[in-house]
């Protein structure tokens, strides 16, 4: 190979991949980097009289982020989001343990279950289960009862736990069916009972994907606005409607977008908390 024709290779190459990448970068810049770079912009600058934008710099943005008003509705998704995510991983980590042992025939069929809820609309299913839960529904007719199921936090953490709890279950059946099973014959031959073969080979092992699990489910329930909406009746407010009013009803797209941020900040700490979880696991 001469000295001329490797420059020309590596050109080759840069080109192929700039064709092949370049759609899907052009693609996240427009439509990921350019707003994002909008909302950091946005948090410094004043509200118009009428809503919108004055272009004055200030920082009383941030300082209203500590109100008492707008620190219970973050305090309230926090505790509604936590909610969600250990009642998944409650209910998500056995459903995939089982759907990992489970003969080959069987195990994708129950996997299919799993996914089949994300074949349908999310709207659609948030009505379905609307009219489910509502007084005169199913689950009341049942029960011989009229229990007020809607328009509370128990409506929305249900809402929350039936549109997420697949996002629990494959990363933990991912991580379980990945487990060697040489490792769990070898704690057997030396004498570990079931449980304990649980507690200290499987659970440790499995630990990324549980982490992986309950970050896909705090995540989109930390700054959902629709199921609050829809089952909660708009009673208990969320992040994600608080910046919904600001954006779209007081039209204070300065504190909006604080709030948007401070919500991307404390998703990347959960980001760097799972990385570094995983990286020790």
């Amino acid at each position: 190979m001469t000295r001329t024709s490797r420059p020309r290779r590596t050109a080759t190459r840069w080109l192929s991949g700039a064709a092949f990448l370049g759609p899907g970068l052009i693609y996240l810049i427009v439509l990921m980097l350019i707003p994002l770079a909008l909302v950091l912009g946005y948090t410094v600058f004043q509200r118009g009289r009428f809503g919108g934008i004055v272009y004055e710099f200030t920082t009383e943005n941030f300082a209203r982020l500590i109100d008492p008003l707008y620190l219970d509705v973050v305090l309230d998704s926090l505790k509604l989001a936590t909610i969600t995510t250990v009642i998944a991983l409650l209910l998500g980590y056995p459903t995939a343990y089982v759907i990992a042992n489970l003969p080959r025939k069987w195990k994708t069929i129950a996997l299919v279950a799993v996914v089949l809820p994300f074949w349908t609309s999310f709207i659609i299913r948030m009505y379905a289960l609307t009219i489910l839960m509502s007084g005169p529904g199913l689950i009341n007719s049942l029960l011989g009862t009229e229990f007020e199921l809607l328009y509370n936090e128990g409506a929305i953490v249900v809402g929350l736990l039936y549109s997420y709890l697949p996002l629990m279950v494959l990363p933990l059946y991912s991580s379980i069916e990945r487990l060697d099973p040489q490792l769990l014959e070898a704690s057997a031959n030396l004498g570990a009972s079931r449980a304990t073969t649980f507690r200290r080979v499987t659970l440790p092992l499995t630990l990324p994907g549980a982490m992986t699990g309950a970050l896909f489910v705090f995540v989109p329930s930390f700054g959902n606005f629709v199921i609050p909406e829809l089952l909660g009746g708009g009673k208990s407010l969320m992040v994600g409607n608080l910046i919904q009013t600001e954006f779209l009803k007081a039209r204070d797209w300065p504190f909006g977008s604080t709030l948007a941020l401070a919500l991307i900040a404390v998703l990347l700490v959960l980001l760097l908390v799972q990385a570094r979880v995983a990286r020790r696991a």
